[in-house]
């Protein structure tokens, strides 16, 4: 009896030293984070969630930061390096076509640096509880039926890198405090129903690429910050003249078409150090300024259809060495097709369209070669222009139309 007595004394001791020592335990993630994982898996239809999806791996049996293999994936998770709980750092779910609401719950994931939604079918709000995640770099939402406005305390997430909303149905005006988004590097926001005008980014010094396609935007240009690359504000309401881009002189890829922008195209817009493709087509241009251009640009494709051009072909677009593709398709030009263009044309030229203007009289020899290769049109104009050749089908306008081209020349 003694002898049980002192073994079962010895169990107690050993017990209460073990409950003093701290144990080495795997780290569980934060039970506060798996909470709003299962509220963003609720705010889910449950029909449209597909077998083998992202979120049909979420098995809350298990824990996220601890499961492996084929189970909760799209997360990411912290790795502590002490005895204190995993935290979710990055959701990015797949494109399955969820239909449902983002749970205003997604406030808390405190430690969230990626949240990537796209192409799903999420609806409502953005809620604005997304402003108190203070550590996020990319926000990404594009791709759903997101409606209202842009939270405006997104400005407090001073580390946001990409914010990228396009093709919603957001509304509302594009907020001016984005400007104070100093680590912002991209902004999408194409393809919804903002309005109003665009304000100053010269603030987001680090940005660039700004792509604002397919809104309801108005008014003149602001001044955009030196470092953009892409500059995209097609299909809007936008109007005045394009000088304020001059200084831009980092950008690569220019597309201000389908608007109502006026004037001419500056030489100095033409002539943009790292330019490569500029797409001004379906604007109210009346004129390209060729005084000075400068063999050394970088610019490959022009495109100026469907504006109100006057006067004869630019020559001085052959003294751009690197541009392949022009399109001045859809003007009032009018006179001679330059010899200087058939020279080009055999050679650097890949994609030539000066269909729909009034220009008239032989064409150079070149545009007859059987070996050109060549896309493009001289169609719907008052030119000599056999069928035979590839350029001229569709034919030319009838003589009607043209009666008084030759004095112009």
């Amino acid at each position: 009896m003694h002898s049980i007595f002192h073994s079962c004394f010895h169990c107690i001791i050993l017990i209460a030293f073990a409950a003093l020592v701290p144990t080495i335990v795997h780290s569980a993630t934060l039970a506060t984070d798996i909470q709003v994982l299962r509220l963003l898996k609720r705010s889910i239809d449950p029909n449209t969630i597909p077998r083998s999806s992202f979120l049909d791996s979420w098995d809350f049996k298990l824990d996220p930061c601890e499961s492996s293999g084929g189970h909760f994936l799209g997360i990411l998770c912290s790795i502590p390096s002490d005895n204190s709980t995993s935290r979710i750092t990055a959701i990015y779910l797949d494109s399955s076509g969820y239909d449902g609401f983002l749970t205003p719950s997604i406030g808390n994931l405190t430690e969230l640096t990626t949240l990537d939604l796209s192409r799903n079918n999420f609806r409502g709000p953005i809620p604005d509880t997304i402003t108190g995640l203070r550590k996020l770099t990319t926000l990404s939402l594009p791709g759903n039926f997101f409606t209202g406005n842009i939270p405006v305390g997104i400005t407090r997430l001073k580390k946001l890198q990409t914010l990228d909303l396009s093709h919603n149905s957001l509304s509302g005006i594009i907020p001016a405090q984005l400007s104070g988004l100093r680590s912002l590097t991209a902004l999408r926001l194409s393809h919804n129903a903002f309005s109003g005008k665009i304000p100053s980014l010269t603030g987001a010094w680090q940005l660039h690429t700004l792509d604002l396609d397919s809104n309801q935007l108005y008014g003149n240009l602001p001044k955009f910050p030196t470092s953009l690359r892409t500059l995209s504000l097609s299909h809007n309401l936008l109007s005045g003249h394009l000088s304020s881009l001059r200084n831009l002189v980092n950008l690569k890829s220019l597309d201000l078409s389908s608007n109502r922008f006026t004037g001419a195209i500056s030489h100095e817009v033409l002539t943009l150090p790292q330019v490569v493709s500029i797409d001004v087509s379906v604007n109210r241009l009346t004129a390209i300024e060729m005084t000075t251009l400068s063999g050394d640009t970088h610019l490959q494709e022009l495109d100026v259809q469907g504006n109100l051009l006057r006067g004869h072909l630019p020559i001085n677009l052959v003294s751009l060495r690197n541009l392949t593709s022009i399109n001045l398709a859809r003007n009032q030009l009018s006179g001679h097709i330059p010899k200087v263009y058939g020279a080009k044309l055999g050679s650097s030229w890949r994609s030539l369209f000066l269909d729909h203007n009034f220009l008239w009289g032989n064409l150079p020899p070149e545009f007859s070669s059987s070996i050109t290769r060549i896309r493009g049109s001289l169609a719907k104009n008052c030119l000599s222009c056999p069928e035979t050749i590839r350029l001229c089908h569709g034919g030319q306008r009838p003589a009607s139309e043209c009666v008084g081209q030759n004095d112009k020349e």
